[in-house]
């Protein structure tokens, strides 16, 4: 900040509202009064044209009435005044006004008054020219040397420059490479015309060579005449700057050389009339505005420049020799001379603050007031300090990532389910598996304690659960306002979901414009996917579950599935998915699960736990216990697996051989086109009957892998829930706590969805290999080795994941604890139960209750379990080559025919293209079993 304020002289706001840039402001003595005094014409992009006649401000009134000679409001913006000689028959100075899309010239008059009132000013058009394209500014001079009279040229938005010989338009010409206007200015001692282009360079182009260039009216007509005829527009010099240009001024001096002072974002640029640079200074302020001047009594030129730091700076080349505070940024800077003094400076800011001020020694000195001096209160101080290291301590207690949620939001959410099922389903899907398809309806309440500003909710279920609509939009919602949504949920898919979560989040701007987030969780009823039906004897897949109080009656807990009297068996048939049946032991206090499909357990489990544990909850039992004594099916969970990966490996087969036809087509398709272009007509060589069975096999594994993309989803979704049970059964077997169940949920399901980039297996194995190397590692010594993963690709088989997930139950079971932090892993030696009974499968119609058998349920550790999970996997793998084998017999045949067709008519074609093709499909790795059924 300057030591100096600039003195004013006279201030006045211009208007109220309007809007000022550096070409709304001129001086001159536009109204030819012969004194010899300068006006001061002011111009908004309102349209407001003002004349003023400045006089030295008064103590009582610093703004003179008198001052305002005129006050016009025009029907367009203006965009810029000038004054000049701009009338033919007349030597007198005329102003100039320029609209977006007309040129007016004025003359401005003045009649002395005879009464009180003073003299009266008049503004009358002299003449206009209508404009056809946008005008940006201008510039005039006595183009082409001539003497007494002033010329106009008008740049356009579009890169044309108009000229006007006063009220005649002469030509039109277009700046070549032309994309965004700049600042232009006229060089009378050169006759040019000086801008600074788009691409940051200042370009010099002579009014004569504007002269002769052909005549165009559109950019089109340019480009055309400059390749037909006419002489091409070139620049007579150019100078890159490397920045924006503000402003360019050409002061008019007697030298022998013109200046041309450019004004920069970062630098002021002073400049031959030849190109040459004369000097540079770096600014380190962003200037606004700049006038170069001549002095009055050394006939040099010096510098006024104003910045946003609102200063006004006086330069004598590079050198600062002023600099004067002001009360606003400048946006145009003019030097007048009236009657009391000369050399006065206005400045004119962008919201009408005009001021004419001179440099003074008026300094402005500020002293800081004095601050009362108060006994300081040590206890007070103390007291004060130990809060402050309470609350320091509590902060950093907590090790969380993400910050505190406010205790009070803005906005509160709150989700219903109804308890009932709609009467008429909104499902998409009618009825699958011969079942009607249920809905049933949510509500939300949305309750606002403050202000916020566009809300938007989102509703978000797995699939293939789906609902009516998932996006909402809200107007802004005021303080203490409740809004209401109701939607309903139901099936939509071929497979069950493996979660019946559904999530509402709503996202807003509070009244300060802070972006927030409110959410909700909800859990849909088990009734939406599956119905009640009659238990069945047998299955493959069974769970067994203890508790520690006496079993309970099974209708109870279940009212709303409860169809017999049997308050021993329950079953629940999936509408997309098998039966799975709930078996009651009364005598050692445990319940058996089992189902024709391992996945379909999970939602029956998962419904069976909660409503146990709300069930003795509100009977006002707080021991209740659920517990689950193994074994720990691994074998059933590793079958999930290796389907699901099977089929990531078909998908990953199907994009292989598509790549190969598709490259063999290609190929075939330049040889049928080298064979239509050439002149001499040549058989085909059943070139045609090739391509189109390669079309075929191309449609063909189009469609399969399509279908394959569907299984791999339904099978993605199964894995889910198989690992969700998974997780249930290990969180019941040793008793882990929510932290523990949180960190390998998230250690065995990492992803919502599959994608080609990342799958499960590779993830999962990452997560597992970290747990086994942190806190479940044997020694600290194995904690010490780094997990080097590095890129995650696609395993060539599950043999490494399932051994890493078999050593995770192990260690889990001999005492491990899962932790995020690698220093706690603790080991202790765990005594196992020694087993726990297994239930047979009785009749559901009989009385007695049928007797329990002992069974050996004690974990098997790894060594025991891997020959039966090797049998196993071993019949899997045997199993997926028998299906492989029989899918290539049935595709074989079906191919072979089409084949035997093609290879006995174009042999020699076949051999033609397989080279081409093989040229191509260098990066492609062919599988030679594949390869063997698809080969030509």
């Amino acid at each position: 900040m300057s030591l100096f304020k600039a003195r004013d002289w006279w201030v006045s706001v211009v208007g109220e509202g309007e809007e000022f840039d550096q070409g709304c402001l001129c001086v001159g003595d536009v109204d030819n009064s012969g004194s010899g005094y300068d006006k001061v014409v002011v111009g908004s992009y309102m349209g407001m044209l003002r004349i003023f006649s400045p006089h030295p401000a008064k103590m009582d009134n610093p703004t003179d009435v008198n001052s305002q000679l005129l006050e016009m409001q025009l029907p367009d913006s203006i965009i810029q005044v000038e004054m000049g000689k701009f009338v033919s028959c007349s030597e007198l100075l005329h102003l100039a006004v320029l609209h977006p899309r007309k040129l007016s010239v004025y003359a401005v008059s003045g009649t002395a008054g005879n009464i009180e009132h003073g003299d009266q000013y008049q503004l009358r058009l002299v003449y206009e020219h209508n404009l056809q394209r946008t005008a940006c500014n201008m510039t005039y001079g006595p183009f082409g040397g001539v003497t007494g009279h002033h010329f106009i040229c008008i740049q356009s938005m579009d890169g044309m420059l108009m000229f006007f010989e006063q009220e005649c338009y002469a030509f039109g010409r277009f700046l070549p490479d032309f994309l965004l206007p700049g600042p232009l200015c006229y060089c009378s001692r050169t006759d040019s015309f000086i801008t600074v282009s788009s691409i940051r360079q200042v370009e010099c182009y002579r009014y004569e060579t504007l002269a002769v260039t052909t005549d165009t009216d559109t950019r089109q007509d340019c480009n055309q005449s400059s390749k037909t005829s006419g002489k091409r527009l070139t620049a007579d010099w150019t100078l890159v700057l490397g920045e924006e240009a503000l402003d360019i001024c050409v002061p008019s001096t007697s030298g022998v050389l013109s200046s041309v002072f450019v004004l920069g974002e970062r630098n002021l640029f002073c400049l031959k009339d030849n190109g040459q640079i004369r000097f540079m200074k770096k600014l380190e302020f962003n200037p606004s505005c700049f006038l170069p001047y001549r002095t009055v009594s050394e006939c040099s030129t010096n510098i006024l420049m104003g910045n946003h730091n609102n200063m006004l700076l006086v330069y004598h080349n590079v050198t600062l020799k002023w600099a004067a505070q002001l009360p606003c940024v400048p946006v145009a800077i003019r030097v007048v001379n009236f009657q009391e003094l000369k050399g006065l400076v206005v400045t004119l800011s962008s919201d009408g603050h005009l001021q004419c001020s001179y440099m003074g020694t008026d300094p402005s000195f500020f002293i800081a007031p004095k601050v009362d001096s108060r006994e300081v209160n040590y206890n007070e101080v103390d007291n004060e300090m130990k809060m402050l290291q309470k609350v320091i301590r509590e902060a950093t207690k907590t090790q969380d990532i993400l910050p505190r949620a406010e205790t009070e939001e803005e906005l509160t959410l709150a989700a219903t389910v109804s308890p009932n099922l709609d009467e008429v389903s909104c499902a998409v899907i009618p009825e699958m598996n011969g079942m009607p398809i249920p809905s049933v309806t949510v509500k939300v309440k949305v309750k606002s304690s403050a202000a916020v500003q566009s809300p938007k909710m989102t509703v978000c279920v797995q699939p293939p659960l789906a609902v009516t609509q998932d996006q909402f939009v809200f107007n802004s919602i005021g303080s203490g306002c409740e809004l209401v949504v109701k939607f309903s949920a139901f099936l939509n898919g071929p497979y069950p979901p493996s979660d019946l979560c559904l999530d509402v989040a709503v996202s807003y701007s509070s009244a300060t414009g802070v972006p927030r987030v409110s959410q909700c969780k909800l859990t849909l009823p088990l009734r939406l996917v599956s119905y009640p039906s009659s238990p069945s004897k047998n299955a493959k897949y069974k769970i067994t579950l203890d508790t520690n109080k006496p079993p309970v009656n099974l209708n109870e807990v279940f009212p709303d599935f409860s169809e017999t009297t049997d308050s021993n068996a329950l079953a629940f048939q999936l509408i997309t998915g098998s039966k799975v049946t709930v078996l009651t032991s009364k005598m050692s206090q445990r319940y058996r699960i089992q189902s024709e499909s391992f996945e379909d357990i999970w939602l029956v489990a998962k419904e069976l736990v909660q409503r146990f544990d709300q069930h003795f909850s509100s009977l006002g039992v707080k021991d209740y216990q659920n517990s689950f004594t193994g074994p720990v099916p691994l074998s059933d969970y590793f079958e999930m697996v290796d389907h699901h990966f099977k089929l990531r490996l078909n998908a990953q087969k199907y994009q292989d051989l598509l790549s190969e036809r598709a490259v063999q087509f290609r190929a075939i398709q330049r040889r049928l086109l080298t064979r239509f272009k050439n002149k001499t007509p040549a058989p085909l060589q059943n070139l045609d009957t090739l391509m189109e069975g390669t079309y075929r096999q191309v449609i063909a594994l189009a469609d399969a892998a399509e279908e394959n993309q569907e299984c791999l989803i339904q099978a993605f979704a199964r894995l889910r829930s198989a690992t969700h049970l998974l997780i249930l059964l290990l969180s019941l077997w040793q008793g882990l706590s929510s932290e523990q169940t949180a960190i390998l949920e998230a250690t065995l399901l990492p992803l919502l969805q599959d994608t080609p980039q990342l799958g499960w297996e590779e993830s999962v194995d990452a997560a597992v290999s970290h747990l086994l190397k942190t806190c479940l590692s044997r020694s600290p010594k194995d904690q010490a080795i780094s997990l080097s993963t590095g890129s995650l690709t696609i395993p060539k088989d599950t043999s490494p994941l399932k051994k890493h997930i078999t050593q995770l139950c192990d260690r889990l079971g001999k005492g491990g604890r899962l932790t995020l932090s690698s220093d706690a892993s603790v080991h202790t030696t765990v005594v196992m139960q020694a087993g726990c009974d297994s239930i047979p499968e009785p009749t559901v119609v009989q009385d007695e209750e049928p007797a329990l058998q002992q069974d050996s349920a004690k974990y098997v550790k790894k060594k025991q379990e891997s020959r039966r999970v090797k049998r196993k996997s071993d019949s899997a793998k045997e199993t997926f080559k028998e299906e492989i084998k029989e899918s290539g017999r049935d595709s074989t045949k079906e191919r072979d025919k089409e084949e035997s067709k093609v290879s006995s008519k174009g042999k020699e074609a076949a051999r033609e293209v397989k080279k081409e093709s093989l040229k191509e499909s260098k990066g492609y790795k062919k599988d030679s079993t594949m390869e063997k059924e698809h080969a030509i």
